[in-house]
């Protein structure tokens, strides 16, 4: 939202007005204060004397003390004895006789500023847009926190709907951003602030969060918020220290939170690991044919999986937790045992995925790792089957940035938000991207990764089984008719020790392998893998792991056999070639309904992408006229043809131009 502000300048306030954004005002208040304030060049000091300064114009505006005056020493003594009136009221968030460090002109400033932005409109969230603006949503991405963007937790905050008297928790709430929007949703509903800040709570094992969540809290209610420094997953405080919701465990109504993610965080000692069922390897019980765990602890454990145990173990039967999780999660068979768990514990009532540009903040800023959202109700003891349910997804592809973090127009959220709220009164009719619903019967493999049931996809294939043949890839390699392996890697130390091409993922385009690779390994390296390689002629190499080329092909000819091609490539080859035409594989395993389905089958992995053993599932269509066969094998056919000759054209003239004598030195073997 954008307001009128006056100009930033020392004079009276009403000057020209122009036109300002919220965080654009913050950032120049933050700009103002970093050339002026004596001592105090840190980002961090200089946020805290602005939020001393919010508090207290919000403070004042509520008790109608908020004073119109110009003078700057007036406007010093009425925000220095609002400060020290919130001093005693607030004592958990600002130290009893504390001092402004700001001079009269900064405080005067300030003021002014504030005047414009309306700190106490209910859709903003003037902290978080602070530490924006002062700090950077990325200051601790380093240990798997990424702040949350507000749409997606109003989205969240929404679909689990808080009600009065419901008590509330975020057990890593690091700077309030889900306490400061449950209390935002009370309050509309006509909750009493005193009432508001009791009912809500907040846990974050760093101090300095703890501190700003509770200003986070305590800017919506003017009252002091529950907020504890601790350790969420040992469920104790720091030294020792007394921890006043040690026996809340199971009494919770309401679980809203982002945990930290990333494989390589240590999120808990190996004796906290061992009092979650989570922390122990899980083996397949043959008789069950379920994961169960055993006495064995894993050797390491992402913090977002312990705290999913963790959330669930606060909240009491029929309790709601809406939290933000990687996909990889979801959708990764090495976190299967992790959604076996989920769904033996809870109702799994919605999943929204996320685009991959959520947690991006700018250009090297935030994290491309792609998440959902995920509701759940924890189940009683003798809760009764899921047969019969259905779970909302929905798939964004817009939140209101682009990938590089900047504000777009876009934004699908408030849509799926109202697609949810139809679907919870049996009101949703149209099944697209933003909004569908999905049997409990019709999961896969505990796959729960909304865009692998994309309805898209099942639309686009059901409209072309009238005039195609619908062959899944799984059938045809078990018939024989088609077999897949993957490459090899050499390792760092073999780049550069020959000319003999080491394919990777990004070496593939446009049905062709580049012709000249970035790395080139020894023919000694390449005869040790030649026999297991065994590339020929019109096999097609295809991109399996990576972010944006999986599933990009390229055709082998004659002239690109002697090759070695990494791990994350397949390698595909018609062994009949009478029923299946290589170069009709490629169209097919290139065209859009096939790359739509690569889209979404692909999971995430802790670092990249990856299509796996799902390729199997791959449904190709094959026209069922014979004619239009022969018409697009002849095409893909003369494409790569004249391609390749146009390519061979090119290296000969290179050799040319420096004679025969020197080619073979300077030109890679083919």
């Amino acid at each position: 939202m954008t307001t009128f502000l006056t100009v930033p300048k020392p004079g009276p306030k009403q000057e020209a007005l122009f036109l300002l954004d919220h965080k654009d005002a913050y950032r120049q208040i933050r700009n103002y204060l970093a050339g002026r304030l004596l001592g105090a060049t840190r980002d961090e000091i200089i946020l805290q004397e602005v939020v001393k300064c919010l508090f207290c114009k919000l403070y004042l505006q509520r008790a109608d003390r908020n004073s119109i005056t110009e003078d700057p020493s007036a406007i010093a003594v009425v925000y220095d004895q609002a400060y020290k009136e919130l001093t005693s009221r607030l004592p958990d968030i600002f130290p009893r006789n504390d001092q402004f460090l700001l001079d009269t002109e900064s405080l005067a400033y300030v003021d002014r500023m504030l005047d414009g932005v309306d700190v106490d409109q209910p859709t903003r969230d003037p902290i978080g847009d602070l530490y924006e603006a002062f700090i950077g949503t990325t200051v601790r991405g380093q240990e798997g926190q990424f702040f949350t963007p507000k749409n997606a937790v109003s989205l969240l905050v929404a679909a689990v709907d808080p009600r009065i008297g419901e008590t509330i928790i975020d057990p890593a709430c690091g700077a309030g951003g889900f306490l400061s929007a449950a209390a935002t949703h009370l309050l509309a509903q006509g909750a009493a602030a005193e009432q508001v800040a009791s009912q809500i709570y907040g846990v974050d094992k760093d101090r300095y969060l703890v501190g700003l969540a509770r200003a986070h809290l305590s800017l919506k209610t003017l009252e002091r918020a529950n907020v504890f420094c601790a350790d969420s997953l040992a469920w104790a405080a720091e030294n020792g220290t007394d921890f006043p919701l040690r026996d809340k465990i199971g009494q919770f109504d309401i679980v809203l939170t982002n945990p930290p993610f990333g494989a390589k965080i240590v999120a808990a000692s190996r004796e906290t690991q061992r009092g979650f069922r989570l922390g122990h390897r899980w083996v397949l019980d043959r008789r069950t044919r379920q994961l169960a765990p055993s006495s064995e602890l894993q050797p390491s454990v992402p913090p977002q999986v312990l705290f999913v145990e963790r959330c669930l173990s606060l909240l009491r039967p029929g309790g709601r937790l809406g939290i933000i999780v990687p996909e990889s999660l979801l959708s990764g068979s090495n976190y299967r045992y992790v959604v076996q768990y989920i769904r033996h514990q809870a109702r799994v009532q919605a999943v929204l995925g996320m685009p991959e540009s959520l947690f991006k903040t700018s250009g090297k800023g935030g994290t491309h790792t792609k998440a959902c959202l995920l509701l759940l109700e924890k189940k009683s003891e003798a809760e009764p089957s899921d047969q019969g349910r259905r779970i909302f997804m929905a798939e964004a592809q817009w939140c209101g940035h682009d990938s590089r973090g900047r504000p777009i127009r876009l934004d699908d959220l408030p849509t799926i938000a109202a697609n949810y709220r139809a679907f919870r009164e049996g009101a949703l009719r149209s099944a697209d991207a933003l909004g569908y619903s999905v049997p409990i019967e019709e999961l896969v493999d505990d796959i729960l990764a909304p865009r692998y049931y994309s309805p898209d996809v099942a639309a686009e294939l059901a409209r072309l089984a009238e005039t195609h043949e619908l062959v899944r890839f799984g059938d045809l390699v078990a018939s024989g008719l088609v077999t897949i392996s993957s490459g090899d890697e050499v390792g760092k130390l073999a780049y550069g020790t020959g000319n003999i091409p080491f394919v990777r993922t990004s070496d593939i385009s446009n049905w062709e392998v580049k012709l000249d690779p970035k790395h080139g390994v020894s023919e000694e390296i390449y005869q040790s893998l030649a026999r297991k390689q065994d590339v020929s002629e019109s096999d097609i190499l295809m991109v399996r792991d990576g972010t944006y080329l999986i599933g990009t092909c390229a055709f082998i000819t004659k002239y690109d056999t002697r090759i070695v091609f990494q791990s994350h490539i397949y390698k595909l080859r018609v062994t009949d070639h009478s029923q299946l035409s290589p170069y009709l594989l490629l169209a097919a395993l290139s065209s859009g309904p096939v790359q739509r389905q690569i889209k979404a089958k692909r999971f995430t992995q802790d670092i990249i992408d990856s299509l796996g053993s799902r390729v199997h599932e791959l449904i190709l269509p094959l026209p069922k006229d014979p004619e239009r066969r022969r018409r697009v094998t002849a095409m893909v056919e003369k494409a790569i043809q004249e391609r390749i000759e146009a390519r061979e054209l090119a290296r000969r003239a290179c050799i040319e131009l420096i004679g025969e004598a020197q080619s073979g030195a300077e030109s890679p073997d083919l």
